[in-house]
């Protein structure tokens, strides 16, 4: 294409420019236009970043001739011009379509050479200043573009302030700083065997080089793939002039929320640090102040300050995150973008921008991420517990939430101990982005530095993790991996508890309780209810979970999985004897042990949803799961069913087979068990008709799902059995009910066939975990081995289990729904794999017209949210 724009100054761009500007460069360009004051700048877009990758990695000289375009223009702008006597800094911040926090690089103060510093010195009249802004931008340009370690030159300040009896950075002198520069440009030849690069327009084409190759780190993609965003999007760099927080006492740099996002509560939330540069308050090396402090220091500034402030949150009509800068006494407003909060807070703000007459129901339903719910549902402590429980420290609460496990100091150690089953707290000095997936593994994050702002507080409520952040009483020792804290020595193998709601931090391991769901909650997924269209069901077993998800709105089971029924106590063993039977009448035998068991499951489940549909799933797993495996159990099981050992091991022997997935399971079982299907049928209506002459008013109408079906004759030999034995049933009561036969849908066959099926089958459910499986040809339990080198290699986005695929497996689903209702036009269609809980699947199940989804109990209100906002998005 010729002449295409790869570079917009912010006057230039517009705020609904998100896909080419990124989230961060729209904003900037809708708060030039609303006349807030912002330095200015450029945005090199999210096109000439996937032209980069197109181009072999590689900035094409059309793009560095617009990127240098737009210098000369933000030059005649300031008045200043980069490298000269009058020398104009920028910033380079990264910023794609989707906020993501911490995972792409900044760099500030870019243009500083040992020319350009002098100058700045003598202008400002301030060594100090121009050369703590040196040193910062020498780390931040070594760590960002050259990949040199950052705790290196840490170091080197570190000792410095060490040698001189320094406690705060801030007590570095104009000289000592520039004796630190010195120290800094040595270690990065060392490092690189080149000097430090001193030409500006070299370091600003590296700087936007490096943000467009951090867009494919691993931490980026790690974070993508938990937050579903796509790769092939790019990211947009931002090109700013620098204003300056660290000039001395009349400037400084804070972030601002226009309400808390703890609690939501409406009132602007906001911290900041005098004499300071941004990253100082984001990665909380200094403790910041509270806002209402900056109305002593300077009013005019305040008023200003507040005013903007209320002035975003009505523009954007959403809780607002900033960054600000003060430079010697004038307001500069860096960035704005919606602020993460908890989920407590999102539902207090959805509600109250409604009352406030800022957003319309539907529009407030939009501004809440379903996944956040998840953390309301989780368990809080035992009150009485806590009050017992001695306080260690105490830190800032910086996510919300009950958290107990055993300590932890580093991503990969959590991420080992995880996989061994352990209930681990991470332990930092302070998270980076890099420790990401050592947070994921914890049931809480604790740091020893670190305001409410800074990266691990904002990544936890992300992800609904628990975190106090802060906590400065602790000392860290993460080499021989133990923290202090008021003499105390504490261990890998020392329990800790954290209340995140508090800032808490308790010695040993608390009882947590179970939420109660209320208030907001109640008000915000009312009008989720009222909107929806599909309805939401639960996969539950037993009374218990479907008790727990009717409290959170299921209108229904969707998948009752009869086999997990059979690994209760005492029932295994008549199980184990059906399946060692050698003689059909042996096989009865054990049957009928299991009917009364498998009755009164039934009737639990009925009574526990009332008039509410609850669809069996019949038998589905193959019968070698239920056997033992050791060889002292297989001993045991022998004696007690009256056989020798070998007799038993060949029988379990012959149960083995090569590919058990696609082996003698589901509807095969019943094709050559036949009494299988019988002893369920009976137990599922002998429950219905006993609940429902208790209770005539609930309508008991039992669905009764056959799995694993490829082939209408098969289906219609298995619901021959089913109806006749319902039939015979209802005989022997003298009274009728009505009942359903339906199929999963999980072969691609039967997908492909669904027009046959739904001669026999009344409604389908689409078992999208095999559906999956099948047709991608790999196993669920083994996939996890090599699906990650297809994510390293961009040939997968997402892990198909957990996110439906919806051009391929999507297809599928598609094309049987069409056929099925071709023939049978009022078919009920639904889905009860994993899928059914996440927010991207059930978007798919709306547009694709299924009546409901089911999932798991603590999915219901995700799936309640998703659903309404999938019919704001695509009403049908």
């Amino acid at each position: 294409m010729a002449n295409q724009k790869y570079v917009y100054l912010f006057s230039e761009g517009t705020e609904d420019m998100k896909d080419l500007l990124g989230g961060k460069g729209a904003n900037l360009a809708g708060m030039t236009r609303l006349g807030v004051p912002i330095p200015q700048g450029f945005i090199v877009t999210t096109e000439a970043c996937n032209k980069y990758y197109d181009d072999g990695k590689k900035i094409s000289q059309e793009v560095i001739d617009q990127i240098l375009a737009a210098l000369a223009d933000t030059e005649k702008l300031s008045g200043k011009t980069l490298g000269g006597s009058n020398p104009l800094l920028l910033s380079i911040r990264s910023g794609a379509k989707f906020s993501m926090p911490g995972m792409m690089d900044t760099i500030l103060n870019l243009g500083l050479n040992d020319e350009t510093v002098e100058t700045m010195a003598k202008i400002s009249n301030n060594q100090r200043f121009a050369y703590d802004s040196y040193r910062r931008f020498i780390q931040m340009y070594a760590d960002v573009v050259m990949d040199i370690e950052k705790k290196l030159f840490e170091d080197l300040l570190e000792q410095m302030k060490e040698a001189k009896g320094y406690k705060f950075d801030t007590d570095l002198t104009g000289a000592d700083l520039k004796d630190l520069v010195g120290q800094f440009k040595v270690l990065y030849k060392q490092e690189k065997g080149e000097d430090f690069p001193s030409d500006p327009k070299t370091q600003l084409i590296d700087s936007i080089t490096a943000v467009f190759r951090s867009w494919d780190n691993p931490r980026a993609n790690v974070y993508r793939r938990l937050n579903d965003i796509p790769s092939n999007i790019g990211t947009a760099v931002n090109v700013q002039i620098m204003v300056f927080g660290n000039k001395g006492e009349t400037s400084g740099t804070g972030v601002a929320f226009s309400r808390d996002p703890a609690t939501g509560e409406k009132k602007i939330y906001a911290e900041y640090l005098m004499n300071a540069q941004g990253e100082d308050v984001v990665a909380g090396i200094r403790t910041p102040e509270d806002i209402s402090t900056l109305e002593q220091r300077n009013k005019a500034v305040y008023d200003e300050f507040m005013a903007i402030v209320d002035k975003l949150e009505k523009h954007y009509k959403d809780m607002q995150d900033m960054e600000f800068t003060i430079e010697d006494g004038k307001l500069y407003f860096l960035q704005t973008r919606n602020g993460k909060r908890t989920a407590q807070a999102a539902l207090k703000i959805a509600v109250d921008l409604v009352e406030e007459g800022l957003l319309t129901k539907e529009e407030a339903l939009l501004k809440v991420d379903p996944r956040v719910l998840d953390t309301l549902l989780h368990p809080t402590f035992d009150v009485k517990a806590l009050k017992a429980a001695p306080i260690l420290a105490k830190g800032l609460p910086a996510s919300p939430g009950a958290a107990c496990g055993k300590i932890c100091f580093t991503a990969e150690e959590a991420k080992e101990r995880k996989a061994n089953k352990e209930k681990l707290v991470l332990v930092r000095v302070e998270t980076s982005p890099e420790d990401i997936e050592g947070m994921v593994a914890c049931e809480g994050i604790l740091t020893v530095r670190g305001g409410m702002t800074s990266h691990a507080a904002v990544v936890a409520r992300g992800m609904g993790t628990c975190c106090v952040a802060g906590c400065g009483d602790l000392k860290v020792n993460e080499e021989e991996k133990y923290f202090e804290l008021n003499g105390r020595r504490f261990s890998t193998n020392d329990y800790i508890s954290l209340d995140g709601s508090t800032g808490n931090i308790y010695d040993g391991a608390i009882k947590t309780v179970e939420p109660e769901i209320s208030g907001y909650f109640g008000t915000f997924m009312g009008w989720a209810d009222e909107i929806r269209k599909l309805k939401i069901r639960t996969n539950a077993d037993s009374p218990k979970d479907a008790a727990q998800a009717v409290k959170f709105g299921a209108e229904g089971i969707g998948l009752c999985r009869t086999e997990h029924m059979f690994f209760a106590e005492g029932r295994i063993e008549p199980v184990r004897e059906m399946i060692v039977a050698e003689t059909e009448e042996q096989r009865r035998k054990a049957l009928d042990k299991l009917l009364p068991m498998q009755r009164q499951d039934f009737i639990g489940l009925y009574e526990a949803m009332e008039y509410r549909p609850v669809t069996i799933r019949y038998l589905d797993p193959p019968l070698h799961e239920f056997v033992p495996t050791q060889e002292e159990d297989i001993q045991a099981l022998a004696q007690e069913m009256g056989l020798t050992f070998d007799e038993l091991k060949t029988k379990i022997d012959s149960l083995h087979e090569f590919n058990p997935m696609l082996g003698h399971r589901g509807c095969r079982l019943a094709v050559t068990y036949p009494e299988i299907a019988e002893m369920q049928t009976r137990a599922v209506i002998e429950a219905a008709l006993e609940v429902a002459a208790k209770h005539p008013d609930w309508k008991i109408v039992p669905e009764i799902m056959i799995p694993l079906v490829g082939e209408v004759k098969e289906l219609k030999f298995v619901k021959d059995i089913v109806v006749a034995t319902a039939e015979q049933v209802m005989a022997e009561k003298g009274t009728k009910i009505d009942y359903h036969v339906g199929t999963m849908i999980e072969i691609p066959r039967a997908a492909i066939l669904a027009d046959m099926i739904a001669t026999e089958a009344e409604f389908f459910s689409f078992g999208t975990n095999d559906l999956t499986q099948m047709t991608f040809g790999f196993s669920r339990d083994d996939a996890g081995s090599f699906l990650k080198d297809y994510y390293e290699n961009k040939i997968y986005d997402q892990d198909p289990f957990a996110k439906l695929d919806q051009i391929g497996v999507g297809k599928l689903v598609k094309l049987a729904c069409d056929l099925g209702k071709a023939t049978r036009p009022d078919i009920k269609l639904g889905i009860c794999g994993e899928h059914g809980g996440d927010p991207v699947s059930i978007d798919f199940c709306h547009r694709t017209g299924l009546n409901y989804v089911s999932c798991s109990p603590y999915r219901v209100p995700v799936a309640r949210l998703a659903a309404a906002q999938a019919q704001v998005n695509n009403p049908r």
